[in-house]
């Protein structure tokens, strides 16, 4: 099963995800914007922000925020903003497209593209691109897959590693070489 939705929950796997991150590449790209720079929010933009950067084959600026770390990381709470950005040459200017998976309340997005334009003075534009948009967010992202009418966690296949330990994985390995 490629995902599977209840009005509180969502859960996708890895070939759902992955179309629907090119999805989002061909939606940015019908759109016409040109952009410079790429920066995904980290970590739920690493793997939609890898992925453009290949297709667009510009180099990935990262920024890690942080705003789920409560109750397991499904409870919201103040939005931490990284003081740097890893990037391998210069700095953010240009027009900067900014991805990642989910926007939600739009605290996460509203504030990181504030604090671009504060921070940077050469960001001539920014624009932002995530899978799934939900009704219950304060902003609009200007690209998205899929538009939730509900509230929904997301349960993305990486997930599966939130819960993990390396001795889980050696564990595994054990098994499936004796099969």
């Amino acid at each position: 099963m490629s995902t599977a939705e209840s009005p509180q929950e969502i859960w996708v796997d890895w070939a759902t995800y992955h179309r629907m991150i090119e999805r989002l590449v061909v939606l940015v790209n019908q759109s016409g914007w040109q952009f410079d720079q790429i920066l995904c929010l980290a970590r739920g933009g690493l793997r939609v922000g890898d992925v453009f950067s290949r297709i667009f084959n510009l180099p990935l600026a990262v920024l890690a925020t942080s705003s789920y770390r409560e109750n397991e990381g499904h409870t919201q709470g103040t939005l931490e903003i990284a003081s740097f950005i890893s990037m391998t040459q210069g700095t953010l200017k240009g027009r900067v497209l900014v991805v990642d998976d989910l926007v939600d309340s739009g605290n996460t997005l509203q504030g990181v593209c504030r604090h671009l334009l504060r921070t940077y003075p050469s960001i001539e534009a920014v624009k932002t691109a995530v899978i799934w948009y939900k009704s219950s967010s304060s902003v609009e992202p200007d690209f998205f897959v899929e538009k939730l009418k509900s509230n929904p966690w997301i349960h993305q296949p990486f997930e599966i590693y939130d819960s993990m330990s390396p001795l889980d994985l050696e564990e595994k390995s054990i098994i499936d070489r004796s099969k």
